[in-house]
Formats: structure tokens, C-alpha cells, sequence
């Protein structure tokens, strides 16, 4: 039952993309220093992800049940809103504070923690408008920029330029497969507005580039 449970939260916190960036992070702090504290970065963003995807859920819970979303645990009961509401303000200072005194200090985990605030924001506002691709520009930059500031590193450009790209692609590539249910909810964003072709068109024009971006200055 426990088990059961953790999974229900795990999923809530839309658990692909969270390890995704979680995993990211781990690479950066791994080239940039050591395994030892980058188990430890890790760790403190999985935190910050999980209130950007459970705040997401909160939020969107009354839209999944009218498009009956029953992969999502709070439609599928497998949780409550009140309980998943409660470890979310549970989880909202142990992930602050953890990120501020942590590896990454109060300099990394202040820019990390303004890209959870991004992710915050775009679930509660920036969805709706057609400048939802701004917080994933700005938090996809955050995030490899906290830890070369961790290592009183300052961010090369092309860290920065590549990281928001991709978030920016991603956020495309992402409303993809909701992108008519969103329609329908009003959820105008900026692939919603400019609809599904467009989106899957920008998401694979942008993610190629911050590729390119990233191997050739590599390379």
C-alpha cells in the first residue's frame, strides 16, 4: 500500500520530466566537480521538481477530471488533492532550504530555486498566455547556471542560450499530445495558439539547434 502510494506521488510530480532534469543536473555537477556533491545537487533539485509537478496537478485537477485524465493519480484516486496539497507545503521549505545550503550555497540554489519559481509560475499563469514559453527559457537556463555558480563559475553564454532553447523546445514538445483538450479549456499558451503543426514544427527546429549549439562547443 505504501508503495502504491509513493508511485502515486512519484507520478503526480510528473516523474519522466522531473528525473530528466534531475539526471541533467547530475551531469553538470559531475563535470564541473565531483560525484560526492553532485549525488547531493541531485537530490535538492529532485525536491524542486516535485513542487513545480505537484503544484501542476493541484492546479489542473478540476480540467483532468473534465477530460477525464484517470492517468493522473488525483483523477485516479490514488491520492487526494488534501493529502498531495499537504506535501506540497510540507516539501515547499525543505526544498528551499536544501537547495540554499547545500552544494549548491546561497548563490547556485538562489538561481536554481528562480527557475522552480518559473515552473511555479507558469503552472499557475504563464499557461494561459502567449508568453508561456518564457519561464522555460528562463528556468532551463537556471538550472546548468546554478551549478557552474555553485563552483564560482560564471555561466558561458552558450550554456545559457542552449539551456533555454531546449526548455523552450520542450515546452512545445510537451502540449503536444493535450494540445486540442487544452483548446478546448482555454488554455492559451503559445502552442495552443499557434497550434499543433506549428508546435511540433518550433519544438524540432529549436531542440536541433540547442543541440547543434551544445556539440559544437564541444567539439
Amino acid at each position: 500500500m505504501r508503495l502504491l502510494k509513493l508511485r502515486a506521488y512519484l507520478k503526480a510530480a510528473h516523474f519522466g520530466p522531473t528525473m530528466l532534469i534531475t539526471a541533467i543536473s547530475f551531469v553538470f555537477a559531475t563535470q564541473l566537480w565531483w560525484e560526492g556533491p553532485a549525488y547531493v545537487i541531485a537530490f535538492t533539485v529532485f525536491l524542486g521538481q516535485l513542487i513545480i509537478g505537484w503544484s501542476n496537478d493541484l492546479y489542473d485537477y478540476a480540467d483532468d477530471l473534465k477530460h477525464k485524465r484517470t492517468n493522473k493519480p488525483l483523477v485516479a484516486g490514488t491520492i487526494t488533492p488534501e493529502r498531495l496539497r499537504k506535501a506540497t507545503f510540507i516539501f515547499i521549505p525543505i526544498a528551499v532550504i536544501a537547495n540554499l545550503i547545500g552544494p549548491l550555497g546561497f548563490k547556485g540554489g538562489s538561481v536554481y530555486l528562480l527557475g522552480v519559481g518559473c515552473g511555479i509560475a507558469y503552472n499557475f499563469y504563464f499557461k494561459f498566455s502567449p508568453f508561456s514559453p518564457l519561464p522555460y527559457a528562463i528556468a532551463c537556463a537556471a538550472l546548468p547556471a546554478s551549478v557552474y555558480y555553485a563552483v564560482d563559475r560564471t555561466p558561458p553564454l552558450w550554456v545559457l542560450a542552449g539551456g533555454s532553447l531546449l526548455g523552450v523546445g520542450f515546452h512545445f514538445l510537451n502540449v503536444l499530445k493535450d494540445i486540442e483538450k487544452d483548446q478546448m479549456s482555454s488554455i492559451k499558451g503559445l502552442p495552443q495558439i499557434v497550434g499543433k503543426r506549428a508546435s511540433a514544427v518550433i519544438a524540432i527546429f529549436l531542440i536541433s539547434i540547442a543541440i547543434l549549439i551544445c556539440v559544437v562547443n564541444n567539439s
